[in-house]
């Protein structure tokens, strides 16, 4: 695609001069409205050493109110950042909903530049460009506008701009031997950003590429770049409203009305057999999954006695808290996710698993409902922020996937929020999983009546009153869509990467061995 650009492309001083000051107006008063239209926008700068990109930034920066833009001139990853998954810090640096997010640089030199000077194998990187999809393909979906520009300018053009740099005491620091390098090796990186383009260049995200030997014409057509795709989104974003709020209605594939239909185009049909029509809609994204009873057929009637249940628990957290030493050592971390009905017991099997656990090397996150902060990012974005390092565990007590139950049944997210997340969790997942880490995810079971017999103790006893409320009882009457979305919960997640473990909680104490033993299991399939 970089082939295309005319790098003679130029723009007179009048001619820029004349129009400029109209195109930074517009700007500033966009801004005003993506603030008022809850709009999180996403402009990344790319190119060459020397293109330009920090002069553009600078140039687009005068127009805004610097209360709700941040720019990120991103680096190579720090020795912390590097013990997290690829996206991680990327997650924790997008905008919030009206605000504006400014690049120097993103995700993509990741995925080219520690390619071509091999930092990374050629799997990687292709890797890296098909995570980058789908981290750009959730955020356009969650309503995001991502606009990206690269800088194009030619060898000669880059060696003289360098020469320039170096040559001036002012700016001599901004040169560093790797940009002569990559002059050097122009070729092998025009042919790594040109195969980036082609691959990340989507209908949610597309590339903007700009002719940078002149100063004044790129400038220009930046701003009306950008200002057209601003223009375009708010408009797109209140035709939406106007629809939805006339209509009251949702589009036959489960799409809100003028939601982006890039990403349900490709989400192959992994609905599974036997559920019958009415979730047919629901899709996996292609993700490999692992057949799940239902939970209707769980059998409920396990338990243990008290002298096999000592024994086995003591033999199970001996042989855990040397598989948490072992982990460590080899730097893999652990995700623990806890699902379940209410008083199914997580609070009690959670205390149990961790009494095997270095208190150092692990922590348990409750999950609350989502804060007036977390609800202006997308869902998975403060699960993001939660995840452990390099040889630690993260125990979840709730988790990502209350956007396909808890949020589903109430009413908290869209009918098409909540069924693209399948994918979306599954997608989560896979990122974790290639990172490194071992995830492990427990259903706790336990039928209508336990459930009813724990909630009347519960009430019944003044050292337990604390652990119900009227909200428990609500979602008790809803037991039967509880259950329904449940099993497309089971269904649609449990991956062959990631599966789905249904404990059977009706004895406690069978219910906490089990959990324990299945983690071991797993971490010794992991470590091999």
């Amino acid at each position: 695609m970089l082939e295309t650009i005319n790098l003679d492309s130029q723009l007179s001083k009048d001619a820029y001069r004349d129009g400029i000051k109209c195109l930074r107006d517009r700007l500033s008063a966009l801004q005003h409205d993506v603030k008022d239209g809850g709009l999180p926008v996403i402009i990344i700068f790319e190119g060459w050493s020397a293109a330009g990109k920090g002069s553009k930034m600078s140039e687009i920066i005068k127009s805004l109110d610097p209360r709700y833009f941040t720019t990120h001139c991103t680096k190579p990853p720090s020795a912390d950042e590097a013990r997290k998954p690829f996206l991680w810090r990327h997650w924790l640096g997008i905008p919030a909903k009206g605000n504006i997010a400014i690049y120097d640089r993103s995700w993509y030199p990741e995925a080219s530049a520690d390619f071509v000077e091999n930092r990374i194998s050629e799997e990687e990187a292709e890797h890296r460009l098909d995570a980058i999809n789908k981290f750009e393909r959730q955020l356009s979906d969650d309503g995001a506008l991502i606009v990206k520009f690269f800088l194009h300018i030619s060898r000669d053009e880059q060696k003289k701009r360098l020469d320039n740099l170096a040559t001036n005491t002012d700016t001599a620091w901004r040169v560093v031997p790797a940009d002569y390098k990559r002059n050097h090796n122009y070729t092998k990186f025009y042919a790594a950003y040109d195969h980036m383009i082609k691959v990340t260049n989507t209908a949610y995200a597309p590339w903007r590429l700009i002719a940078g030997h002149d100063a004044r014409h790129a400038a220009t057509e930046i701003y009306k770049t950008l200002i057209g795709a601003i223009e375009d989104a708010l408009a797109a974003s209140a035709s939406q409203s106007a629809r939805g709020a006339a209509d009251g209605v949702e589009c036959a594939d489960g799409a809100v009305p003028g939601e982006s239909r890039v990403s349900q185009a490709d989400a192959n049909a992994q609905d599974g057999a036997g559920y019958g029509a009415a979730h047919s809609a629901l899709s996996a994204g292609g993700a490999p999954l692992i057949a799940m009873q239902r939970l209707r057929d769980v059998k409920l009637d396990m338990t243990i006695d008290d002298d096999d249940y000592k024994d086995r628990l003591a033999a199970a957290q001996t042989r855990l808290f040397s598989l948490h030493n072992a982990i460590y050592r080899k730097k893999i971390p652990l995700v623990i996710a806890y699902e379940g009905w209410d008083a199914a017991g997580k609070g009690g099997n959670i205390k149990r698993l961790t009494a095997a656990l270095d208190p150092r090397g692990y922590e348990v996150i409750p999950i609350a409902a989502p804060s007036a902060r977390e609800l202006s990012y997308p869902f998975t974005w403060r699960f993001w922020q939660a995840l452990p390092k390099d040889g630690h565990i993260a125990i979840f007590d709730r988790t990502w996937y209350g956007r396909v139950l808890v949020e589903r049944l109430e009413g908290f997210a869209k009918e098409g929020e909540w069924r693209r997340a399948y994918r979306e969790i599954n997608e989560f997942e896979a990122d974790l999983v290639h990172w490194g880490a071992a995830v492990v995810k427990f259903w706790l079971h336990i039928d209508k009546d336990e459930q009813l017999r724990r909630f009347q103790s519960r009430q019944q006893t003044p050292e337990k009153q604390w652990k119900i409320n009227d909200e428990d009882w609500r979602n008790r009457e809803k037991w039967d869509e509880y259950e329904e979305a449940t099993d497309d919960m089971l269904r649609l997640t449990s991956t062959a990467y990631a599966p789905w473990y249904v404990i059977e909680s009706q004895n406690k104490r069978y219910a906490r061995v089990k959990t324990i033993e299945t983690l071991i299991a797993a971490l010794e399939k992991r470590l091999g």
